[in-house]
């Protein structure tokens, strides 16, 4: 799977627009300064660092988490429907939560996560596209993405707390004491938890199942057609400070 250097920027500018239609008060400004902040970074991020998981190439990142919003939204819409008391949570702290959920794949102030694979071997034997930064200091991506928020100064609640450090639900075994509680004062108290676990399986589900069905049958993958909506490109690279990524975007 390859974007464009459009279907990038248009991403980007979708990321910063649900920032800007769902989160409230000096928190939408705050995530908006951190995360122009690191623009040029995340723009560019892959969502995994090898072929065989999920959306493994530039730009993966960005997309991967506007489909966990997405998703989310949907899921909130059938629990809500399905009787759930959404009294719970709100749609802030169901968004804040999706938008943030992988933020510790970012890396820290200093060092991305994932950085080229410069093993010829590992890149064609294995798909590893990327490899992981060992200058990074070892934290799991829901903790460092939480030390990352406060550290900003980015509060959350509760909910967004448990949200985010939870959204790989029982394939982690760290979230086990609180999701396989039997006594119900130890269970969640919200359902919050199991949206954001949910549009998180499913957006990489099915970009896992975009990117190998196809291969599965033999088939041979399109190239993305390039958008036309100029005025977002426009948009877009008037932000971008960096000559050397305008020069990636383009290359792209």
């Amino acid at each position: 799977m390859k974007l464009t250097a459009e279907q990038i920027l248009e991403n980007w500018e979708e990321f910063l627009g649900n920032i800007e239609t769902y989160i409230t008060g000096d928190r939408k400004d705050q995530l908006l300064e951190f995360y122009e902040k690191y623009a040029e970074r995340i723009m560019m991020m892959p969502a995994a660092h090898k072929k065989e998981y999920h959306n493994a190439f530039p730009g993966g990142y960005v997309e991967h988490v506007n489909r966990v919003v997405q998703g989310a939204l949907k899921l909130h819409s059938v629990w809500e429907e399905m009787g759930v008391d959404a009294s719970t949570y709100s749609v802030e702290e169901l968004v804040f939560s999706a938008i943030n959920h992988d933020l510790g794949k970012m890396g820290d102030e200093n060092n991305e996560a994932y950085i080229p694979q410069d093993d010829n071997w590992r890149r064609e034997k294995l798909g590893e596209d990327y490899k992981f930064n060992d200058r990074l200091e070892f934290m799991s991506v829901p903790d460092r993405g939480i030390h990352m928020l406060t550290s900003n100064g980015i509060m959350m609640t509760r909910n967004e707390w448990l949200a985010i450090k939870l959204h790989d639900g029982l394939y982690d075994d760290a979230n086990k004491s609180y999701l396989m509680s039997w006594s119900p004062e130890t269970k969640p108290r919200t359902s919050l938890i199991h949206i954001i676990h949910q549009a998180d399986l499913m957006a990489a589900r099915i970009e896992f199942e975009r990117e190998w069905n196809p291969k599965f049958r033999g088939e041979r993958k399109s190239t993305p057609t390039p958008s036309t909506k100029q005025p977002i490109k426009t948009k877009a690279l008037s932000n971008v400070k960096s000559q050397g990524l305008m020069d990636m975007l383009d290359n792209l």
